[in-house]
């Protein structure tokens, strides 16, 4: 069954389908505009911001906080009665070295904010932070899929294998268009596994 949203669209096929043409124009002008560049790096706030920029003519909850319990497979994200306090927390971890900007991204990941999109949101905010602070963006063409998704899936418990895929992938080529798009391409980092697990609240 297909998500709620603005398109009326019922076929969940058919959605994916819309969302990931739509999204991906929208972060394209993000990217071409210039609006990228006048946000703060590393806060959920800037977060929300990209998300509402790629979803609002989708979904509703476009750049809102998820009011729903979701997991994946047996990982559960964060629990929706803790995700304000966790984002509050995120916003406050360093970010001045790859390190630190990495334990902050996996942690975001942990707390997956919003309903749907969080990965492409996520790997946009990611790329800002490190752009801004260390001059540098992850080439995306580097990173293997399934490699990248395992390594994500276990970077709540140990995040050495996911620093170590990305440090690897890391460029200095912070204006390249086409390594800006190849992170936004859903069909490399497919995003559809998450249940719902409680009702709204």
């Amino acid at each position: 069954m297909a998500l709620e949203n603005k398109l009326h669209i019922t076929n969940s096929v058919e959605l994916a389908m819309e969302e990931e043409r739509i999204s991906k124009k929208k972060a394209v002008e993000l990217f071409d505009k210039g609006i990228l560049e006048q946000m703060q790096a590393g806060t959920y706030k800037t977060l929300a911001q990209i998300h509402k920029y790629l979803f609002d003519e989708i979904y509703e909850f476009a750049g809102k906080l998820r009011t729903v319990n979701i997991a994946k497979g047996v990982f559960r994200f964060a629990p929706v009665m803790y995700l304000e306090a966790s984002l509050t927390h995120i916003d406050q971890m360093p970010q001045s070295t790859f390190d630190e900007i990495i334990e902050k991204y996996v942690e975001m990941n942990v707390a997956h904010p919003f309903r749907e999109g969080n990965g492409r949101s996520a790997r946009i905010w990611l790329d800002l932070l490190l752009k801004k602070e260390l001059q540098l963006v992850i080439d995306w063409n580097l990173v293997d899929k399934t490699d990248y998704l395992l390594a994500m899936e276990r970077s709540p418990i140990k995040d050495i294998e996911i620093k170590h895929i990305l440090k690897a992938a890391l460029t200095n080529q912070i204006h390249d268009r086409g390594i800006y798009i190849k992170g936004i391409d859903t069909s490399y980092y497919y995003e559809g596994y998450v249940t719902y697990k409680s009702d709204e609240v």
